[in-house]
């Protein structure tokens, strides 16, 4: 069982960054593929990004492309999401995950998450 806690939501104006983070409690952290994904109010859950084991890989959706950036730090059990040029179309819950097994952009493709965290981005 992982637990994953995500921290660094908040309220920005348009134009401007947040850093996401995602602290596991796994010891084995190396072994999980990491996602983003978000939900805004009404809408279903979208993928946002994914990094692989080693940090060596990673791949965004079209909309975020370019403005995040996905990384993590095995030695400290954390996966970042660094948002900048926020859009107010960004706003939504967003949420980490974990998986064993490459799951890509499907959110079904991962067996943990975390609680999730609210970005607010103001025009």
């Amino acid at each position: 069982q992982v637990h994953l806690v995500e921290s660094g939501g908040g309220l920005v104006q348009a134009g401007g960054s947040l850093r996401l983070s995602c602290a596991a409690s796994e010891r084995t952290f190396s072994n999980y593929i990491m996602g983003w994904f978000r939900q805004a109010p009404g809408k279903e859950r979208d993928f946002v990004a994914a990094i692989s084991r080693s940090g060596g890989t990673t791949f965004y959706a079209d909309s975020v492309k370019g403005r995040f950036t996905i990384s993590r730090d095995n030695a400290r059990n954390t996966v970042y999401l660094q948002m900048n040029s926020l859009k107010p179309e960004d706003t939504a819950v967003y949420y980490c995950a974990a998986d064993r097994s490459p799951a890509g952009r499907l959110s079904t493709g991962y067996a943990y998450w975390g609680q999730g965290t609210q970005v607010t981005v103001s025009s």
